[in-house]
């Protein structure tokens, strides 16, 4: 299950029939049409509508615009809240994500018009949502995580609080997969961009002891003696398959460290012979091992 919460552009697109939106010159004579209000107080008793219709014709560098600007931020400073309440659970701060949706919530104030459209809460809500989202995926992700993933798990999130409440204890798997519809790999795949979200620093403490352990002491590292002993377990899986001279040849070059020359003294064959015969196991081992024909492999 999906829901997309990009603002809907086409609720602000006036309907057919109607006029296009008043030039920018007909706005500044309709300013000059309009009161200017001396106090706070008396832009405060006007609705939301009014407000938002003298934000829009004011001059951006009006005072009365800024203060018509914070009033409407006031009154919806329950819907950002609202909107950020389902991040709770995550390690970002709740005054951060704050800050984010009143950025929303301006972008939201500035694009709305009421002309053409009655319920700003509506129009707001997605835009505030979307501005943090945006926060998460470009900001806070240390790994590069799919929307898709980071958009379920803020769905999981919520969907097991909602069941911890109703049935008083933790969802099981099922349970949660039931709620959101999703497959079990999709659900696997936002839990494990839960764990990316944040990253430690390789000098971070493991205890609170005076002198602790870092991180980094605790990390493993390439083993080469593990890749050389699956390396000649693959060779082995086909050493068999060669004939007993060229595992000779094979042996004495790579473990006798025996030139070519010497390798053909030894068994009484010229130094081609035995040029030919390398190159002819390696290429057949190699073929094994990476799957490909012999002549590729060559």
């Amino acid at each position: 299950m999906r829901f997309s919460l990009v603002p809907s552009v086409r609720a602000q697109q006036p309907p057919s029939g109607i006029l296009d939106p008043p030039t920018e010159t007909a706005m500044t004579k309709a300013t000059t049409l309009i009161p200017v209000l001396g106090t706070r107080a008396e832009l405060d008793r006007l609705s939301d509508d009014e407000l938002l219709i003298r934000f829009r014709t004011l001059p951006k560098d009006s005072h009365e615009r800024s203060v018509a600007c914070e009033i409407l931020v006031q009154r919806y400073e329950r819907l950002v809240r609202s909107c950020v309440r389902q991040y709770r659970g995550s390690p970002e701060p709740v005054e951060d994500l704050m800050q984010v949706g009143y950025v929303g919530l301006l972008k939201a104030i500035n694009n709305f018009d009421p002309a053409f459209g009655n319920n700003l809460s509506a129009y707001a809500a997605p835009c505030i949502s979307g501005e943090i989202k945006r926060h998460f995926r470009d900001k806070r992700w240390q790994v590069h995580v799919r929307r898709s993933a980071q958009e379920l798990l803020l769905e999981l999130r919520k969907a097991t609080e909602q069941l911890t409440h109703t049935l008083g204890r933790g969802p099981t798997d099922e349970e949660i997969l039931e709620r959101l519809g999703c497959t079990a790999a999709d659900l696997l795949e936002a839990r494990q961009a839960d764990l990316v979200f944040s990253a430690y620093s390789l000098d971070a403490p493991l205890s609170d002891r005076d002198d602790p352990a870092m991180l980094g002491d605790v990390l493993g590292d390439d083993d080469a003696g593990m890749e050389h002993a699956i390396d000649m377990e693959s060779v082995s899986t086909h050493w068999d398959e060669l004939p007993e001279r060229e595992q000779r040849i094979l042996v004495m070059r790579f473990y006798g460290n025996l030139t070519q020359a010497e390798i053909g003294t030894r068994l009484g064959i010229s130094q081609m012979h035995v040029s030919r015969l390398l190159a002819r196991a390696l290429s057949h081992l190699r073929s094994r091992l990476l799957d490909i024909p012999d002549t590729l492999a060559s």
